[in-house]
């Protein structure tokens, strides 16, 4: 059905596509993975024709069956181009919230569909927006038709996203990591519900994903990329079971898996008597039947006047050199539990008991959490600087701050020319590992890891998880490690806590939950990651 061959595009004159053929059948699921930079979402946006005019064609062609939709030195054609989007081809795109427009009802996005290509009336139109609706899981379909995307979940918003790309029964459906934003459980019911509406109808599909494990169960065949190439393509069997790149190795083996879990040597008990500890110490931190509110009416934790309960009656501890993991959907009160007990927001009831000194916390996106304006080395010796303005007995000369910053850019794996550089010169893994040195150069005892490789490509995350048990081990961190990848967690944690809707539903050692899981909640986050 599409067949792309040897396509080049460049931008201001740098190749980022280079010489890519695939070919996509008719019912067939074709899987493009890749890191991130890799040109996955340049072939697709050209396929569709939405690349800017700062793009250039320069090499190669798209065909749709007998079509020729775009061509190197020819200009496309429109209004072939516009004949064939929504009617033909199809795409659903990353972030639902930034793809609908948020000053108009979901309904009538999806209407503009049908009143751009079919000439039906719009009590018609309305009738088939809501069957489709209904089509693509949304319950209440009426009530989801007059609703704002800001009134919707993630999950409902990237459905009727799905809705709005399929209601005209496109013959390709591009979705471009469309469930990356999304949790665990919903990821799981958008991919069964992509593999449904391809059979139902008769569709092919360009699934484009960095997480292999995603391609794995919905794809027939797939490509591999890597800056702007196609290293490998085959069935989908074939690739995992015997990969012949490197690079398509190295994903694969990436992948947090319940297979490569790395023992915590810190927390073990022979290695706490080789270090002459007796095992009785004090918990580092003990949480004794907490309750967390936030003020209704507002997003500020301290305006309004009625208070809504988001965390109840959590208890738990953790013992020195322990990684504690915490696991949830979002909204369930994870990164709200660890801002209480980090003092961040004082609206709570119960008891936190911290036995260690300024405690710290590594945040999921380092490129809000980094000043842009500062270099890495003035941003490594903040932390310093503000322990210093706070306790005069841990004050340091500019002198030392600077060799403390010099000594942590070698810990988390970065070249000293790093120091003078600013944050957007940096990867997102780069910006990760800063964000680390930042946490740990004050030596706490104590630190809070919130999601903090789930921005991060399959590559970046395993060497920064590798980084971080490394660190752990080598400072004796006690760590509570928040994430939504029930993988993640089991290759992090020596013990368990799962979080539902604000309460600790199950706890225990990892291998005894991952075993043996007592509560059904816990049973689906397992069969769905």
């Amino acid at each position: 059905m599409v067949r792309i061959e040897n396509l080049s595009v460049a931008f201001d004159g740098t190749e980022v596509v280079k010489n890519v053929s695939f070919q996509i059948a008719d019912g067939e699921i074709l899987g493009v993975v890749g890191e991130s930079g890799s040109g996955k979402s340049v072939t697709a946006l050209t396929l569709m024709g939405l690349l800017s005019d700062a793009a250039e064609l320069t090499g190669g062609q798209i065909r749709y069956d007998d079509t020729v939709l775009a061509e190197a030195g020819k200009k496309r054609d429109r209004e072939l181009l516009r004949s064939f989007l929504g009617s033909k081809m199809s795409m659903v795109f990353q972030e639902p919230m930034t793809s609908l427009n948020p000053t108009v009802k979901v309904g009538k996005q999806a209407e503009e569909m049908l009143r751009l290509h079919t000439t039906l009336p719009p009590k018609e139109r309305m009738t088939r927006v809501l069957e489709m609706f209904a089509l693509v899981g949304l319950q209440d379909a009426q009530k989801v038709y007059g609703s704002y995307p800001h009134q919707l979940s993630g999950g409902m918003r990237q459905r009727v996203m799905i809705a709005m790309a399929v209601i005209l029964r496109p013959g390709l459906l591009i979705a471009d990591e469309p469930t990356t934003a999304l949790d665990v459980t919903v990821q799981n019911q958008i991919i069964a519900l992509l593999k449904e509406i391809s059979i139902k109808q008769k569709n092919a599909m360009l699934f484009i994903t960095h997480d292999l494990n995603l391609a794995k169960r919905l794809c027939h065949r797939i490509v591999v990329m890597k800056d702007g190439r196609v290293v490998e393509q085959g069935e989908t069997e074939q690739i995992f079971q015997c990969p012949k790149e490197e690079y398509t190795k190295k994903l694969i083996w990436s992948v947090p898996s319940r297979v490569k879990k790395k023992e915590t040597a810190v927390f073990s008990e022979a290695k706490r008597q080789q270090d002459g500890e007796t095992g009785q110490e004090a918990p580092v931190l003990e949480v004794r039947h907490l309750d967390v509110f936030y003020r209704e009416g507002s997003n500020s934790l301290f305006s309004g006047h009625k208070k809504r309960c988001v965390v109840e009656d959590a208890s738990f501890e953790i013992k020195k050199g322990e990684v504690l993991g915490l696991v949830g959907e979002s909204g369930c009160g994870k990164s709200s539990l660890s801002k209480a007990i980090l003092g961040m927001n004082k609206e709570v009831k119960g008891e936190i008991l911290h036995r260690t000194e300024r405690p710290q916390m590594i945040f999921q996106d380092p490129y809000s959490s980094l000043n842009p304006s500062k270099t890495i080395g003035w941003l490594l010796q903040e932390p310093l600087r503000a322990a210093g303005r706070l306790d005069k007995k841990v004050q340091m000369s500019a002198e030392d701050r600077r060799a403390a910053a010099y000594e942590m850019l070698k810990k988390i794996g970065l070249k000293e020319s790093y120091f003078d550089r600013k944050p957007a010169e940096l990867s997102g893994g780069q910006r990760q590992r800063v964000s680390i040195g930042q946490a740990l150069i004050t030596h706490p005892g104590f630190l809070i890891a919130d999601e903090p490789v789930s921005a991060l490509d399959v590559t970046i995350q395993a060497q920064i998880m590798e980084l971080l048990q490394s660190l752990q081990e080598e400072m004796k961190l006690s760590c509570l490690f928040i994430s939504h990848d029930i993988n993640v967690i089991y290759r992090m944690s020596d013990r368990v806590l799962v979080m539902k809707e604000g309460r600790i539903i199950e706890s225990g050692g990892t291998e005894e939950v991952f075993r043996q899981p007592k509560e059904a909640y816990t049973k689906l986050l397992l069969e769905c990651g």
